[in-house]
């Protein structure tokens, strides 16, 4: 035993296995997506019977028939639903704009009737 020499002697790690034992990670991007199958295509599923798939953030029927209801024909009326939407909110404002010009009428009417009133008393007692 040395007295200072170096008691503590770790023997020496193995070295490590390759973190991948095949050989797609030489492979390059489009073969990789070949074997590995990356391109999934569109989700679907089958709800109630019917077949629908995600397109463009929504989900709508494969056949083009949603609920008995051509796919086109339901868009249109979404189109339509909100083209009514905006209109009824136009004329909400206008009739809110039509109801304060009522009242400012109305407010200033009253102030010329008391005044008149008041100008019609002044001239009772001259008299």
């Amino acid at each position: 035993m040395p007295l200072f020499g170096n008691t503590f002697s770790p023997k020496k790690t193995p070295p490590r296995k390759s973190a991948s034992l095949s050989n797609l990670h030489n492979l390059d991007r489009s073969t990789r997506e070949v074997e590995l199958g990356l391109d999934y295509g569109t989700p679907t599923m089958n709800l109630a019977g019917q077949s629908l798939k995600f397109e463009n953030g929504h989900w709508v029927a494969e056949t083009g028939i949603s609920g008995g209801v051509d796919q086109r024909e339901a868009q249109r009326l979404r189109k339509r639903n909100q083209q009514l939407e905006e209109e009824n909110n136009l004329l909400q404002v206008k009739v809110e704009v039509l109801l304060d010009m009522f009242s400012e009428t109305t407010a200033e009417f009253q102030i010329m009737k008391r005044e008149l009133e008041e100008l019609k008393s002044v001239n009772r007692r001259r008299k």
